[in-house]
């Protein structure tokens, strides 16, 4: 019943006859929805007025722009959001905010529109742990516990630069660095993880399969309505049109290849420490940063959150990503509750 444009002027006045199935649920739960939030142009990079509450001259980041925002700025307590490259994630990061990204297909994509249908993954922004653990049970229709964190001499966090690691700013490196030692000050176990040579380009291997995926998913609006596409769009469109058959299949083999290797490599650790974000915010609200340190997670469809707690230079927020063994989200948000208290103790 609420004003839903995806982001896009196509959908103008657009209502939906129902809800989609995560905010059916949330409402069975008890939620009560009060409105809907901005996101980016169909969920990828165009921007919307979206701005960052931390400080607005600095993007919120995207695409769940709105909600990374409304919740930052306390105008709501919890808030959906998507994640396809690095959606939830990255603005959680740049807003201060806590954020999961469930394991792949955990919640039902029931009414969201869809973009990349082997990436896109429902999520939730809020200022607690527990607060993504209380819309996590709505989700999975089970009553909430509290979250018990496990003593910190019990944590075992794997540290993972990835080869994405340059992408990092002077500000994300310090910040990084900062909260291994605060991980480590606070009696939390940790251990460098050897990513492996296989696992490089992975995050190439994303944006073929979102591009592939977006051309598909977006035909309609590309046949029907081209010129209200912005460029950024139109040029990720005609890189999927483009996309050879073997190519996409290739990248969906490399996805599939990875996922093999990873439990392996996270056999002995309760979670991985991975950077959320390159640094901070980037000044300006004509784009939303990039995505980089998130696109191979959602790729491989294991859940993430951001944990909040540390700042930059400028003195806006830099997050710390968490990522967990599939479907165990109530114990990663247990280590990220934990983290959360290194993070922030003096």
């Amino acid at each position: 019943g609420l004003p839903t444009r995806y982001g896009s002027p196509i959908y103008q006045g657009f209502r939906p006859a129902a809800d989609a199935a995560c905010v059916a649920r949330a409402r069975a739960a008890g939620a009560v929805v009060i409105g809907k939030t901005v996101t980016t142009e169909f969920a990828y990079f165009t921007p919307g007025p979206t701005a960052n509450p931390c400080n607005p001259a600095h993007t919120p980041g995207g695409s769940s722009s709105g909600s990374a925002a409304a919740v930052a700025d306390g105008m709501v307590p919890i808030a959906f959001g998507t994640q396809t490259a690095g959606s939830l994630i990255r603005p959680a990061s740049f807003c201060g905010v806590f954020a999961i990204k469930p394991s792949f297909g955990s919640v039902s994509l029931a009414g969201v529109k869809p973009f990349s249908p082997s990436l896109d993954t429902v999520g939730w922004f809020a200022r607690s742990a527990d607060d993504l653990e209380l819309m996590r049970c709505a989700m999975e229709q089970a009553a909430f516990a509290p979250l018990q964190p496990p003593d910190a001499r019990a944590l075992r966090l794997g540290v993972c630069r990835t080869h994405e690691w340059p992408a990092a700013d002077a500000g994300g490196s310090a910040a990084f660095e900062e909260a291994l030692k605060k991980a480590g000050a606070a009696g939390i176990r940790l251990r460098d993880i050897d990513w492996p040579a296989e696992m490089a380009g992975l995050v190439e291997a994303q944006k073929t399969v979102m591009a592939r995926e977006a051309a598909q998913s977006l035909a309609p609006e590309w046949r029907d309505h081209p010129e209200r596409l912005s460029a950024a769009l139109v040029a990720l469109l005609e890189m999927g049109r483009a996309c050879a058959d073997h190519t996409y299949q290739q990248a969906l083999d490399q996805a599939a290849a990875a996922r093999r290797l990873l439990p392996p490599l996270m056999r002995d650790v309760d979670a991985l420490l991975v950077p959320a974000a390159p640094g901070e915010a980037p000044a300006g609200l004509g784009a939303t940063g990039d995505p980089v340190f998130n696109r191979l997670w959602t790729l491989l469809g294991v859940p993430c959150v951001n944990v909040p707690g540390l700042q930059g230079p400028q003195g806006l927020p830099i997050g710390m990503q968490l990522i967990g063994h599939v479907r165990q989200e109530r114990n990663l948000l247990a280590v990220a509750s934990r983290l959360h208290r290194a993070l922030t103790e003096d």
